[in-house]
């Protein structure tokens, strides 16, 4: 009788293509994306850089795709010296085309009214899709990314959870621009967010690279 060890044999690490890079920041970026797209169109806020894009955006009217493209600048040193240079430079790639595609999403697919509970639990699933693509592609979208992805590779702590915990506290501190249920919904979307990433990405999980 065969051992369970040894019924499945074990795959070797495969690099991705060109291609299957291009097209996976792509994908994953656009929904990331719609699933900011959603949020917006309630009014909610979510986590890491793009939460605090969304607050200047609602406080102060400027570009919601140049202050996160802005917030971003800072962080590629650390992904460069931490995650290496193909990381930063597909980074980087996926930080402007969000920026970009946050602009002109809302002209390609103007919105009416959106529940405000399906706009947090299904923009919160499509940012965490879209992350787990750009993570499985080796690439984030910056920011507080680099750093929870670090802490995963480094010490093997779960990227979802370490993010749900940092995109919480951020929208905490969000409580002065927003009102309570607004709140409450904006922590239900960073729940599902980070729950899709904890249970779809975990160290050992995906082989290629």
């Amino acid at each position: 009788m065969t051992p369970p060890s040894a019924a499945v044999p074990a795959v070797a690490a495969q690099r991705h293509s060109l291609f299957d890079d291009v097209q996976g920041l792509a994908t994953g970026t656009l929904f990331v994306a719609l699933g900011l797209l959603l949020l917006r169109n309630a009014g909610l806020l979510t986590g890491g850089t793009a939460g605090i894009a969304l607050v200047l955006h609602y406080s102060t009217g400027w570009s919601f795709g140049a202050v996160f493209f802005a917030l971003n600048l800072p962080f590629y040193w650390l992904a460069w010296r931490r995650m290496g240079a193909r990381f930063t430079l597909k980074t980087f790639a996926a930080v402007a085309l969000l920026a970009g595609l946050s602009e002109a999403l809302p002209r390609w697919l103007p919105l009416g009214r959106v529940e405000p509970l399906f706009a947090a639990l299904g923009g919160g699933l499509l940012c965490g899709a879209g992350f787990i693509m750009l993570f499985r592609h080796r690439a984030s979208l910056g920011g507080l990314n680099v750093l929870v992805l670090w802490l995963q590779e480094r010490f093997g702590w779960r990227a979802g959870w370490l993010q749900m915990g940092v995109d919480c506290a951020i929208l905490l501190a969000a409580l002065p621009v927003a009102t309570l249920p607004q709140l409450a919904l904006s922590i239900a979307g960073a729940v599902a967010m980070n729950f899709a990433l904890a249970v779809n990405h975990r160290p050992g999980r995906y082989t290629a690279f």
